[in-house]
């Protein structure tokens, strides 16, 4: 198999290809990142393997990567998108210091080459303008309240009319916004029976309100995941340890690897839960009676919530409560 390393910048796509033992089969070329240079580039892809698999491999980049990965995969190749960190640790550990369009295609090369990513497939989109659609909620959202916190703050200040009146025109815009969009998701729900009976099944769950099964039904049902398990390590709710020999002896925390918004959106669910819901009273319960802190116990609900999530919606059931699975 050959491994092609793929460089997204804004204008131009770097390539380089390595074999399995990690030595460049070709000298690497630059494309342009536009529908044509991805054709050209596909099809020196093909050239270069003859007859031989090969493997793609390019980081997500804002929003550049996006049209070279859904054509690649479109013509029938293996394309993967990857973490930009996962990348750098890998520079790091091989002491490639250096940073330039042709180094990273290289390293993209060997990162294909040694950790074997997941192929990459696009999201149909529906679920695609969904996740759009949240996306925008949250930043006028973010915007909403960053402004109410201006607004607060020129009115302790005594600041001008003129002042107050401007920031005043932004926070009623930002709340019509915010209306609008709200509108717009619900009408987008309903009119895909899928993500409703999804939304809808989430529901069921104690604790799991409205925008966080909003927010979950999107990301699960995007994202090919294997097992809850995989689900939470997306999210960046895997607890990461710290012990070395017998000095070190670091308290465990959250990776926090995946989106801040969805986390914050668990954690209060997680609150709520630990009350309500069943199962997550029980685990909260039974994790501090083992001397685990409030922290830690938290951070383990909100795990078993998105366990929940990925159950609910792989076996296409609602949620059913403990006592009543047993009779």
């Amino acid at each position: 198999m050959l491994h092609f390393g793929i460089d997204v910048s804004r204008d131009k796509l770097d390539c380089a290809v390595v074999d399995e033992q990690g030595q460049r089969v070709k000298r690497g070329r630059t494309f342009k990142n536009d529908p044509q240079g991805i054709i050209e580039l596909t099809r020196w892809a093909r050239e270069t393997a003859v007859e031989q698999a090969l493997s793609m491999v390019m980081e997500a980049t804002a929003a550049y990567h996006e049209l070279a990965a859904a054509r690649i995969h479109f013509a029938g190749l293996i394309v993967s998108v990857v973490n930009p960190a996962q990348v750098r640790a890998l520079a790091k550990g091989l002491g490639m210091l250096s940073k330039t369009d042709s180094i990273d295609a290289l390293l993209l090369a060997q990162y294909s080459r040694l950790a074997r990513p997941r192929q990459w497939r696009p999201t149909e989109s529906t679920l695609k303008d969904f996740s759009a659609m949240l996306m925008r909620l949250d930043c006028l959202e973010g915007d909403l309240r960053r402004e109410r916190n201006r607004r607060e703050q020129a009115a302790v200040r005594g600041s001008a009319e003129c002042i107050l009146s401007s920031i005043d025109a932004c926070i009623e815009f930002l709340h019509e916004q915010c209306k609008a969009m709200r509108k717009t998701i619900d009408s987008h729900i309903a009119a895909n029976d899928s993500l409703s009976g999804n939304v809808m099944r989430l529901r069921t769950i104690p604790a799991v309100g409205e925008k966080t099964a909003m927010r979950m039904a999107a990301i699960l049902t995007a994202n090919n995941f294997s097992s809850g398990k995989e689900a939470a390590a997306y999210l960046g709710l895997v607890p990461i340890k710290c012990e070395s020999g017998s000095s070190v002896r670091g308290r465990s925390r959250l990776s926090k690897a995946g989106n801040p918004r969805v986390r914050a959106s668990l954690y209060m669910a997680a609150v709520v839960a630990k009350k309500i819901n069943p199962d997550i009273k029980d685990l909260y319960e039974r994790l501090c009676a083992q001397g685990k802190t409030k922290m830690s116990a938290l951070g383990a609900c909100m795990r078993k919530l998105v366990h929940l999530c990925y159950g609910v919606l792989r076996s296409g059931r609602d949620y059913v409560r403990p006592e009543a699975r047993l009779s």
